[in-house]
């Protein structure tokens, strides 16, 4: 199927000759104006025009579409297609309106794998900081399906693209929130920090501390569900996010267990001293380059540290916890090339410097720029 584009080429040769710099604005003719509009209504009108193309062959059975030829992998080029477009909010608004979002949705549980990834992909995109699609894919009940794929399907990236749609749907909407927590999401967060998937674990911990951070009171349930026992495990994880987010979790609930005037020993908190105590000897041993990029790590672990015991940790003692350079300003190499005038002027005089002549002896003084002041006006 050919499309028909606007001539883009034309256009920026037109942007540019009225815009080089060279010259004053002008007002535009009747002419170029309609020719300008012309050609943006034409590519609005062809996204628009292909995202109805795309929801034709949504709507279509699969049973359909295979008899024809199309295979999964065409579907999946399709919703990338898709995705292209819905990430300008207006597009993201419209597939709604257009009829797009239920056959979207319906991919979700489409019997190949490629195709409920790709889909739930989409669906992150369009609700992402959206909260008028929020409401949309509410509305068309929407995150059941994701939350069974994030559960229980068979394909660890079906699960994980389909934490990463939840994650945008419930973000900063606050229904969405509501009905995540009572579809048991927070034990299914819990069943997905046990996956050995870095990424899936990853955007787990991810989810949890923005839920947390929302709610608080919602610690207390994240620590009877066990949450600590298992952060506590990933705090040594192989993969640095990992642990970075699971030391973050662990920070967040423990400031709430002290919150709560909770001050008791426990067998998990000498495991947590151990473990704090281990990362810290890793954190010990990392290269220069390695310590760099765990810098927030190494922030987490001493204020966890100073949490629990009121002390801060031996990173201090180490020289580890800010390197040397960190937090210094970057270096200024431009100021020196846009020093004001008076300010170079008053640098560069030397007050105790004899000059053999009298021309030498007289300061030029700086050039300021401002009006010129009349003969009669001059001293």
């Amino acid at each position: 199927m050919a499309k028909e584009t606007p001539n883009w080429e034309g256009l920026l040769k037109w942007s540019l000759s009225h815009s080089d710099g060279t010259g004053s604005a002008r007002n535009l003719s009747e002419e170029d104006r309609r020719w300008f509009m012309e050609a943006m209504q034409a590519q609005s009108v062809d996204v628009i025009r292909r995202m109805k193309e795309i929801t034709l062959v949504m709507q279509t059975p699969e049973q359909v579409l295979e008899s024809q030829g199309v295979t999964p992998q065409d579907i999946e080029g399709m919703l990338d297609e898709l995705q292209e477009h819905v990430e300008s909010i207006d597009n993201a608004n419209d597939i709604h309106s257009i009829g797009g979002l239920v056959p979207l949705l319906g991919y979700l549980k489409n019997s190949h794998a490629i195709i409920r990834a790709k889909a739930a992909e989409v669906v992150g995109t369009i609700v992402q900081n959206n909260p008028k699609s929020q409401q949309l894919v509410m509305e068309a009940n929407g995150l059941e399906p994701l939350l069974s794929n994030f559960t229980s399907d068979s394909d660890v990236t079906v699960r994980t693209k389909a934490l990463g749609a939840i994650s945008s749907l419930i973000r900063h909407n606050r229904p969405g929130i509501a009905a995540f927590r009572l579809a048991n999401g927070y034990a299914a967060l819990r069943d997905a920090l046990s996956s050995e998937s870095g990424r899936f674990q990853r955007k787990a911990l991810n989810l949890v501390h923005y839920l947390l951070h929302e709610n608080h009171s919602d610690c207390g349930v994240v620590t009877e569900l066990g949450f600590p026992r298992i952060m506590m495990h990933l705090a040594s994880s192989k993969d640095g996010e990992v642990r970075e987010a699971a030391l973050q979790g662990l920070l967040e609930l423990t400031r709430y267990r002290l919150g709560k005037a909770d001050t008791s020993q426990s067998e998990e908190d000498d495991k947590l001293k151990q473990i704090l105590q281990e990362r810290i000897n890793g954190i010990s041993e990392m290269s220069a380059e390695d310590l760099g990029a765990a810098r927030e790590e190494r922030h987490l672990v001493d204020s966890l540290w100073s949490t629990c015991y009121n002390e801060p940790s031996s990173l201090r003692e180490r020289g580890l916890l800010a390197l040397p350079g960190e937090d210094a300003p970057p270096p200024d190499v431009a100021s020196k090339h846009f020093e004001p005038p008076l300010r170079a002027w008053g640098a560069n005089r030397n007050p105790d410097a004899k000059s053999s002549t009298k021309k030498e002896e007289k300061e030029t003084p700086p050039l300021l720029l401002g009006p010129v002041p009349s003969s009669g006006n001059a001293s």
